[in-house]
């Protein structure tokens, strides 16, 4: 009986591998499951969101061109 029980743990076990390795590839011919779609990532903060850098820069760049004399 023992034997019997290993037998079918290990036909179960195979099966499951066998599907979840054909789940993830795929089989051509049979449709996929739509995948959810993603949200665009968002800066999580500031220094991290190129736009904000960006205009940070211009700001910056702008201020020092004002502050400096005229060398002309």
């Amino acid at each position: 009986m023992l034997k019997f029980l290993l037998v079918v743990f290990i036909f179960a076990l195979l099966v499951y591998l066998l599907v979840r390795v054909i789940e993830r590839r795929g089989v051509q011919g049979m449709p996929q499951r739509p995948q959810k779609p993603r949200k665009p990532q968002r800066p999580s903060s500031p220094d991290d969101d190129p736009d904000f850098l960006r205009d940070l820069d211009r700001k910056n760049r702008k201020k020092r061109q004002k502050d400096e004399p005229d060398s002309t």
